[in-house]
């Protein structure tokens, strides 16, 4: 199993070499702010790929596209007994992104759930709904058409020359070797090469050879991630942060005109070896769900303690994760509770300039999801709801309270920047 997030030598030359001395922090271009003459009913759509619908071109994803299926996942795990798959089941996991060689794929089979593996493991099949081609590719591979050995890092020389960029060639390969027009989808997992190092033409091939995609940005738990992308203090360790990678993400994968899912990938531990900052519960609820109001189509987690005071391949299933599986859990459980909501097309508005919210409508009501926008201060804060959404009140869900709403205007409390309410409203 791979370390992540370490860069050799040449990756860091070739990092600081693209970037040229450009200011590594840049501000994702978000839908403009909306009157608040606007009706409701009159609302534009944010761009997507098209929701549960998406995955009918592939007929072994044809489960995912019931509206009530929302990816939620954990990364590299093995499944080799009941227990295994009952915990994982228990805290709101039905798919793995990869899989250990050793695992029975007869147990994800019978009990309902989905992986995504990079190798055709024994006895794969209906279970199997998509192959992993590889995982941060932009960080070793680079953005290049050059010859690949077919080694990876640590193994030796990677592109030729040493010196070339092979990332494309190395995405193009791993699909070709693939089983074809097999129903499955192609998926690939980034690093911050493409959110900050590398130029958006460059970074948006990527995408080419990817039915699926999600990038790994450890806001929370990389004790260098600031000062390594430039990005100022305040706008950093936030759960905001982790929206600001779904937004790099869907921008690059906008740039052509079409569009495929984008995954959020959030830590439940401390991944990086050299670091021992763990995330906690509130900023791993904080980061999942600002991930979706960016528009996130499903959710994976990095299940591995390479640092901190608890070493573990498996945080969600061992003493390691006792004080993160609660939260985990509980998030997941709303997820999927809200998924034909969540599968809905969002509305695109802007309910204050220092907030970070998401609008959308199913069955009549609608639904509003707020926290914090990145480096916004946390408190009291005022929502302007569109013209034409004239409920008395908003139900927040998860609470067990309301809140008025007086002159099309809610205001309630956001105690720290992770914080996220989730309001119901119907007319």
């Amino acid at each position: 199993m791979r370390r992540r997030g370490v860069w050799s030598a040449l990756t860091l030359a070739i990092a600081v070499a693209v970037v040229g001395g450009l200011l590594a922090y840049r501000e994702v271009p978000g839908p403009p702010p909306q009157p608040a003459a606007v009706s409701v009913r009159d609302l534009p759509r944010v761009p997507w790929e098209g929701g549960p619908e998406y995955y009918r071109q592939f007929p072994k994803m044809a489960a995912w596209t019931d509206p009530r299926f929302f990816p939620i996942g954990v990364w590299y795990e093995a499944v080799t007994s009941q227990r295994d798959v009952d915990l994982d089941k228990a805290a709101g996991i039905n798919t793995y992104f990869e899989l250990t060689q050793s695992s029975d794929l007869s147990l994800v089979r019978a009990n309902g759930m989905y992986g995504i593996p990079s190798t055709q493991l024994p006895g794969y099949g209906d279970e199997t709904v998509g192959w992993l081609l590889t995982d941060e590719v932009d960080l070793w591979g680079h953005e290049g058409d050059a010859p690949w050995t077919g080694k990876y890092p640590g193994e030796g020389e990677i592109c030729v020359p040493e010196s070339a960029l092979c990332g494309y060639t190395v995405l193009q390969t791993l699909r070709d070797r693939l089983p074809q027009h097999d129903g499955r989808a192609r998926y690939a997992n980034f690093g911050y090469g493409m959110e900050f190092f590398i130029k958006d033409p460059l970074a948006a091939r990527f995408l080419d050879y990817t039915d699926t995609a999600s990038m790994d940005t450890y806001w929370y738990t990389d004790d260098g991630i600031c000062e390594l992308t430039k990005t100022p203090a305040n706008v950093c360790h936030l759960s905001a942060s982790y929206g600001f990678t779904i937004d790099r993400m869907r921008q690059l994968d906008g740039m052509d005109g079409k569009r495929q899912p984008v995954y959020a990938f959030v830590e439940d531990g401390a991944p990086f070896e050299k670091y021992r900052t763990t995330i906690t519960p509130e900023q791993l609820s904080g980061a999942v769900v600002n991930s979706l109001i960016h528009g996130a189509r499903g959710v994976i987690y990095f299940n591995h303690n390479f640092g901190g005071d608890c070493r573990t391949q498996h945080v969600l299933r061992d003493g390691c994760g006792a004080a993160i599986r609660p939260a985990v859990t509980e998030v997941n459980r709303r997820i999927t509770e809200l998924a034909p909501v969540l599968n809905t097309q969002s509305l695109q508005y802007s309910f204050a300039p220092d907030m970070d919210t998401m609008l959308k409508e199913y069955q009549g009501s609608y639904y509003v999801f707020a926290m914090i926008g990145r480096g916004a201060a946390p408190g009291r804060k005022t929502l302007t709801l569109p013209t034409g959404l004239s409920a008395a009140k908003a139900e927040v869900l998860y609470e067990n309270r309301q809140v008025p709403v007086e002159g099309g205007k809610l205001t309630d409390d956001f105690g720290t920047e992770a914080s996220y309410h989730i309001y119901r409203l119907t007319p």
